[in-house]
């Protein structure tokens, strides 16, 4: 089993994950609640992609981009197919009933409205 990092290293790590674009903040706080706790290869992982500028970094969220150079390690790649993969509580959410009373898993017409 993976060495998992103590609570004092994972409190700084989440200090040092904040980001300026709102966006990525979802995509790392998303990553967090998902996850009793975090291996010191995620950490590590983590701590390269922090080290990006805001819009490098919601590129490589996104998929407009992949790790390139010294990015493309194995665990960066593995720490940014965690934090592009939804968790168990988005994943809920999205098959729960929306209040205008559609099946669980189905869309809501009036979510998503189409332009004349």
């Amino acid at each position: 089993m993976a060495e998992l990092i103590d609570d004092r290293t994972l409190s700084r790590l989440r200090w040092r994950c904040r980001r300026g674009l709102l966006e990525n903040d979802l995509f790392i706080e998303r990553f967090f609640a998902g996850r009793a706790g975090v291996t010191v290869r995620q950490a590590d992982g983590l701590a390269a992609l922090m080290d990006l500028p805001d819009n490098d970094l919601l590129d490589l969220l996104l998929r407009r981009r992949e790790p390139e150079g010294p990015l493309a390690r194995d665990d960066v790649i593995e720490v940014l197919g965690l934090l592009r993969t939804p968790g168990a509580a988005t994943a809920r959410a999205a098959t729960t009933s929306p209040p205008g009373g559609d099946k669980p898993g189905q869309t809501s017409q009036s979510l998503f409205k189409e332009r004349p």
